[in-house]
């Protein structure tokens, strides 16, 4: 028993040890923060829930979210696919089944529980928010071990796992929500959710049990009398006219389904919820912002597999020989990847496009949205409000896609460090964020000088942008990758759409308390330049090295 403990903390060290490490750093950050804020008697209010989140809530979940990822070994499998998602190669370990769940799901609650600890210690909260003790640790202990559970389950339709896990953990946010709204005491919250950990480790030893024995189960005959009404799909498929062809084949069906599916899988759900509200405008404002920021929400778990160099390979950033021996240039598997993505965007919007008016008119909502359309459009104008509606759906569209790809370049180049880096990194500037925005809203002055500011960062941006843009489109032509035509070409599609959202920005906000040229650099600096010129760099080195 005591060999299997240590082999498991071997095997998260091992496999996460620069993440944990950044997770410890990031927690050490916030403890001398909070240390020189109590030192120098520096009082810390918020005055709104929004400032809490920015502050304190968003880091804090940031960090959950990797640690569920580590506990669950999600970064290792399909949460899509039909089998479970607990890695086979445990399952030949000379131990019992009791030990394969035990050891991670204990690990896990450990580390969660010593998160909240340190979190209550060391995180800046306002001082005149009083914090629970243990019940919030707890909470994050029983999600954790219920989606293990549910993730280690082998369903018999592909995505369903999504769909389970979903409606369990909303319903155990619903009743702990509850609970916070009748105020309850300590004890009667861990009296709710104490139990829920032997729970889910009796639903998790019954799944991996049934995972090691190789039993997935199928639907897939309930279903074989749709087959005849497919006619032609049952055909077999020609011949591709080219690799390239096959490339873009093979890249949809590895990283371009996910997202539609993931999107397809949520939105019934989430719009089952403007039932009944109608009698609600917040509550239907809410629904549907929630509907709109699903798509590059699940992007950003879906970028995972896009940014991965092969599946096939022992490590999934490097290249296996079956990819790099394709008889294909570094070019255009970069290409095929992009089209993957953007078809992928754009199928998943789709969705939301066809299914939200559908929705809005069945529940009777839609006069809720047809009233506040109508407010808008007497408050700016009929164009400007077509303009606004058109520009955010294609900002929430252009997100979701950048979502998939800017981090393509990192998760090409096959270096582990350098994409584990980007992520502490990121946590590090979501802790940065949070009293950075607080301070700012408290301070009248501070708000001018960034206010006065704002053109010369943004100059800086875009021009270390643009250099670094040139310096790849420079090492793209010296080392053949991409050919003359092909970079004057791409210049030239990046600067029509620069030109397009800044000739939109500047007939929408016509006024003279922003600058045109503030405008200009504020296109620059939201279309993608950089990142996208140095994926097939990045992809190159690790396909030759």
């Amino acid at each position: 028993m005591r060999s299997s403990a240590a082999a498991f903390a071997w095997e998260f060290r091992r496999r996460h040890r620069w993440g944990l490490l950044a997770v410890v750093v990031y927690l050490a950050v916030i403890a001398v923060i909070r240390l020189v804020i109590a030192m120098r008697g520096i009082t810390i209010r918020l005055d709104s829930p929004e400032s809490l989140a920015f502050m304190d809530v968003v880091p804090l979940a940031s960090t959950f979210t990797y640690l569920l990822a580590v506990f669950t070994f999600g970064l290792d499998g399909d949460l899509t696919a039909r089998r479970s998602m607990y890695p086979p190669r445990l399952f030949t370990r000379p131990t019992t089944t009791s030990a394969l769940v035990g050891w991670p799901m204990l690990y896990g609650t450990l580390a969660m529980l010593l998160l909240w600890m340190v979190a209550r210690l060391a995180v800046p909260w306002p001082f005149d928010v009083e914090m629970p003790a243990v019940w919030p640790g707890v909470l994050a202990a029983s999600i954790l071990a219920w989606t293990q559970a549910l993730t280690w389950m082998p369903y018999p339709l592909p995505g369903l796992r999504i769909v389970v896990s979903v409606l369990l953990l909303w319903a155990l946010d619903a009743v702990v929500f509850v609970w916070l709204y009748l105020k309850p005491s300590e004890w009667a919250m861990l009296a709710v959710l104490v139990p829920q950990l032997p729970l889910a480790y009796v639903v998790a030893h019954v799944a991996v049990g049934r995972a090691r024995r190789g039993h997935v189960p199928s639907w897939q005959n309930a279903f074989a009398w749709l087959v005849p009404l497919a006619g032609s799909a049952s055909r077999e498929r020609p011949p591709w006219r080219s690799s390239a062809q096959a490339q873009a084949w093979y890249e949809w069906h590895r990283i371009g389904r996910s997202l539609p599916g993931w999107v397809a899988i949520l939105l019934p759900f989430e719009l089952a919820l403007l039932a009944g509200s109608s009698n609600v405008p917040r509550l239907v404002d809410f629904i549907l912002v929630g509907v709109l920021i699903t798509p590059p929400f699940m992007a950003s778990f879906s970028a995972a597999n896009v940014r991965r160099s092969s599946p096939e390979s022992r490590n999934a950033w490097d290249v296996s020989p079956f990819d790099g021996a394709r008889p294909l240039t570094t070019a255009s598997i970069v290409r095929a990847k992009l089209t993957a993505t953007i078809w992928s965007t754009a199928l998943a919007w789709t969705l939301v496009l066809v299914a939200t008016p559908i929705a809005l008119a069945l529940t009777g909502t839609l006069p809720v949205i047809t009233e506040q359309w109508r407010q808008l459009d007497s408050a700016v104008g009929t164009s400007r409000a077509t303009l606004l509606a058109l520009l955010l759906l294609a900002g929430l569209a252009a997100t979701t896609w950048k979502q998939l790809v800017q981090g393509l370049f990192l998760g090409l180049s096959g270096r582990p460090w350098l994409i584990k880096g980007s992520v502490f990194v990121t946590l590090l500037a979501l802790f940065l964020l949070g009293p950075i925005s607080a301070w700012f809203m408290e301070h009248d002055a501070a708000r001018g000088v960034l206010w006065n500011a704002l053109p010369l960062l943004l100059a800086g941006l875009t021009l270390a942008k643009v250099s670094a843009a040139a310096w790849a489109a420079v090492r793209l032509q010296r080392r053949g990758l991409l050919r003359d035509g092909v970079l004057l070409l791409g210049a030239a599609a990046w600067c029509t759409i620069v030109l397009v959202l800044y000739a939109a920005l500047a007939w929408f906000m016509d006024s003279s308390l922003i600058p045109r040229y503030v405008l200009a650099l504020i296109a620059i600096a939201v279309v993608p330049l950089a990142r996208l010129s140095a994926a097939p760099l990045a992809f190159a080195w690790n396909r030759h090295r």
